[in-house]
This record gives structure tokens, sequence and C-alpha cells, in this order.
């Protein structure tokens, strides 16, 4: 596992010598640094450190101010998505009326069909009545 680190020492060291133009500026660089490090490819795993870790591909700086095909696909998806679940919403919506109770008010409790009962189909669907003792809002 060391020898793993010390590697990926060694080659963080290559990419801030490069990039620095006095060895007191190391510090402001290895931020830029560490990010091309994290976005290359390695040949060992055929991907980026970044994607392992989050399960996507970084957006680079680049990408931000003028948008690439990739980013655009996804703000497409984005609000497809956004719409789709509008949609779903408003026909749950149309389907479900609120229900507001009141103290003293008779209710019955389904009865849900996970609940094992020796009778099978022919078991009640509602349990009660029950008279509500407390109504909340909301």
């Amino acid at each position: 596992m060391n020898e793993a680190v010390e590697a990926a020492n060694k080659n963080l060291k290559k990419i801030i010598q490069k990039m620095v133009v006095t060895y007191k500026d190391w510090h402001e660089i290895l931020p830029y640094a560490l990010y091309g490090y994290r976005t290359s490819v390695r040949t060992s795993t055929g991907a980026t450190p970044y994607s392992l870790v989050y399960g996507t591909k970084a957006v680079l700086p680049i990408e931000v101010e003028i948008p690439s095909l990739r980013v655009l696909a996804e703000v497409e998806l984005n609000e497809a998505e956004w719409l789709y679940q509008k949609r779903v919403k408003k026909a749950f919506d149309k389907k479900v009326r609120p229900r507001i109770f009141k103290k003293r008010d008779m209710v019955l409790k389904r009865v849900l069909p996970n609940l094992k009962d020796s009778r099978g189909k022919w078991a009640p669907n509602y349990e009660g009545p029950y008279v509500v003792k407390q109504a909340f809002s909301g």
C-alpha cells in the first residue's frame, strides 16, 4: 500500500515541478496539480480516480464557461426528469383526495396485504371502526 502512495506522490511531484515557477509557489499550484492528477486516466484501472470515487466524469472548468455536449446533455436530462416528475405528481394529485379528520370521527384502518392471514383472500380488507381521539393539522 505504501508503494502506491509513494508512486502517486512521485507523479504529483513531477506535475508540480512542471507547473511551478519558483519552488516557494508549490502550495498555490497544488490544487491544480491534484485536479489534473485525479482527472487523468490510469492505465491500471482504465478510469480516472475522480470517476472511481464519484461515479461520474469530472466537469472541467472550461466546460462551465463553454458548455460541452456532455454537460448540455446532462442539463437536458435533468430538465426532462423534472418535467416527468411534475407530470407524475399532477396525475397522483388528481386521484388522491385529502382527508381531514376531526375529533370523534369514525374511521376504518386498511389491512395491508403483506400481513399473513390464514383466511387468504377471504380476510377482511379493513379493521375497525375506530374513533379519532386527537387530530393533527398538516
